[in-house]
C-alpha cells in the first residue's frame, strides 16, 4: 500500500510539474506575441519620410521624382536604377549627381572617375569597373592614367596585407611616416634641382640602399619584408607611388591610395595616404571627396550586385550615356544630354 501510494503521489506531481511548464511557456510565448505586436504599432505610428507610400509595393513619389530628374540628367533611365529599392533611389541618385557627377566639386571629374575605378578593380566590381572606366575616358583621362589607377589600388592593397599581417605598432608606424614627410620636405628644399645617380636595385639589401636614400631613412615595414622580395616590392612603389614621371600626379595618386585604404579599411594606409596626400597639396576637402568617392562607389557596388543587374543591359546603358555625352560634347543631342555633358566634366 505504501509502495502503491508513493508511486501515485509521484506521477501527480510529475503532472503538476508539467502543466506548470506548459503554462509557463504559453505565458512565455504570450508575453513575445503581445511585445511583437506592440512593438509593431509603435513602428506604424512613426511617421514616414516625406513624400513616401505607406502601402508595400506602391510608386513613392520621391522616388517617382528622382527617376523624373535621371531622365533629364542623363537623358533616359538605366535600367539599374529601376533595379533599386524605391526606398533608397532618391538619396542614391541625390548622392551619385551632387558628387560624381557635380563639376563644382574640388576634385575635378577625371580624378572622381579614377578613384572610383581603383576602389572598383579591388572590390572587385565588374559593373563600376566598367563604368567609371567609361566615365573616366569622358573625362579627359588616358588609358596610361587608367592604367596607374589601376596599379595604385594594386600597391595599396598589397601594403595592407603586409603591415596588417605583421601587426604593425601603430603608433611607430605614425612616427615613422611623420618622420619620412619632415625628411622629404627637407631633401626637396635642400636638393632642389639636383638629380641623384641611380642605384641598381637588384636584390634586397640595394633596394634598402635606395629606400634610405629616398626616404631619409628605411621604416620597419620595408625592414621586415621578406629579403628575397623586397626588391620587387620596392620597385612598384618606387616607379608607381613615388614617381614624379607619372602620368598621375603625385597629389591625385596618394588620393588613389586613401580612397582605397579607406574601404579596405586599412589604418596603416589611411595615415600614410592622407599625410602624403598632403604632402603633395591636397586640401582637407579634396581628402574628404576623395572618401566619399569611395563611399559611393562601395554603396553602388553593393546594389548592383546584390539586386543582380544585367550585365550585357549595363553595359548597353553605359553606351548609351557615352553617346549622350559625347553627342554634347560636339554641340548636338537633346538638353538632357547637354546636361549630362556638364555634369560629366
Amino acid at each position: 500500500m505504501t509502495n502503491s501510494t508513493n508511486g501515485t503521489n509521484s506521477t501527480d506531481a510529475n503532472d503538476s510539474t508539467e502543466t506548470l511548464t506548459r503554462r509557463s511557456n504559453r505565458t512565455v510565448l504570450s508575453a513575445v506575441t503581445m511585445g511583437t505586436v506592440v512593438f509593431g504599432l509603435l513602428l506604424a505610428a512613426l511617421p514616414s519620410p516625406a513624400g513616401a507610400e505607406s502601402a508595400i509595393g506602391t510608386v513613392r513619389p520621391d522616388a517617382e521624382a528622382a527617376r523624373t530628374d535621371i531622365a533629364k540628367t542623363l537623358g533616359f533611365v538605366p535600367q539599374f536604377f529601376l533595379k533599386f529599392p524605391e526606398e533608397i533611389l532618391p538619396g542614391a541618385w541625390d548622392e551619385m549627381k551632387s558628387l560624381q557627377l557635380n563639376p563644382h566639386t574640388a576634385l575635378p571629374g577625371r580624378s572622381k572617375e579614377l578613384i572610383g575605378l581603383a576602389v572598383a578593380a579591388q572590390i572587385p566590381c565588374r559593373y563600376c569597373i566598367l563604368a567609371h572606366t567609361e566615365f573616366a575616358r569622358l573625362n579627359g583621362a588616358t588609358d596610361v592614367e587608367i592604367g596607374e589607377a589601376v596599379a595604385m589600388a594594386a600597391i595599396t592593397r598589397h601594403w595592407s596585407t603586409f603591415l596588417n599581417g605583421i601587426q604593425t605598432d601603430e603608433t611607430k608606424f605614425r612616427t615613422e611616416i611623420a618622420t619620412i614627410v619632415s625628411n622629404v620636405k627637407r631633401s626637396s628644399s635642400e636638393h632642389k634641382g639636383q638629380t641623384a645617380q641611380p642605384i641598381a636595385v637588384t636584390d634586397g639589401q640595394t633596394a634598402l640602399t635606395e629606400i634610405t636614400r629616398s626616404l631619409g631613412y628605411a621604416p620597419e615595414f620595408l625592414r621586415r619584408f621578406p629579403d628575397v622580395a623586397r626588391a620587387g616590392a620596392w620597385r612598384q612603389m618606387r616607379d608607381v607611388q613615388l614617381s614624379p614621371s607619372t602620368a598621375t600626379n603625385g597629389k591625385t595618386k596618394e588620393l588613389l591610395g586613401l580612397a582605397v585604404a579607406s574601404q579596405i579599411p586599412c589604418r596603416f594606409c589611411v595615415i600614410a595616404h592622407t599625410e602624403l596626400a598632403k604632402l603633395n597639396g591636397a586640401t582637407d576637402v579634396e581628402i574628404t571627396e576623395a572618401i566619399a568617392m569611395a563611399s559611393l562607389t562601395r554603396d553602388l557596388s553593393t546594389l548592383l550586385n546584390g539586386m543582380q543587374v544585367d550585365e550585357a543591359q549595363f553595359r548597353k546603358d553605359v553606351e548609351h550615356v557615352v553617346r549622350n555625352v559625347t553627342a554634347a560634347a560636339s554641340g548636338g543631342g537633346s538638353g538632357a544630354a547637354k546636361k549630362a555633358h556638364t555634369a560629366s566634366r
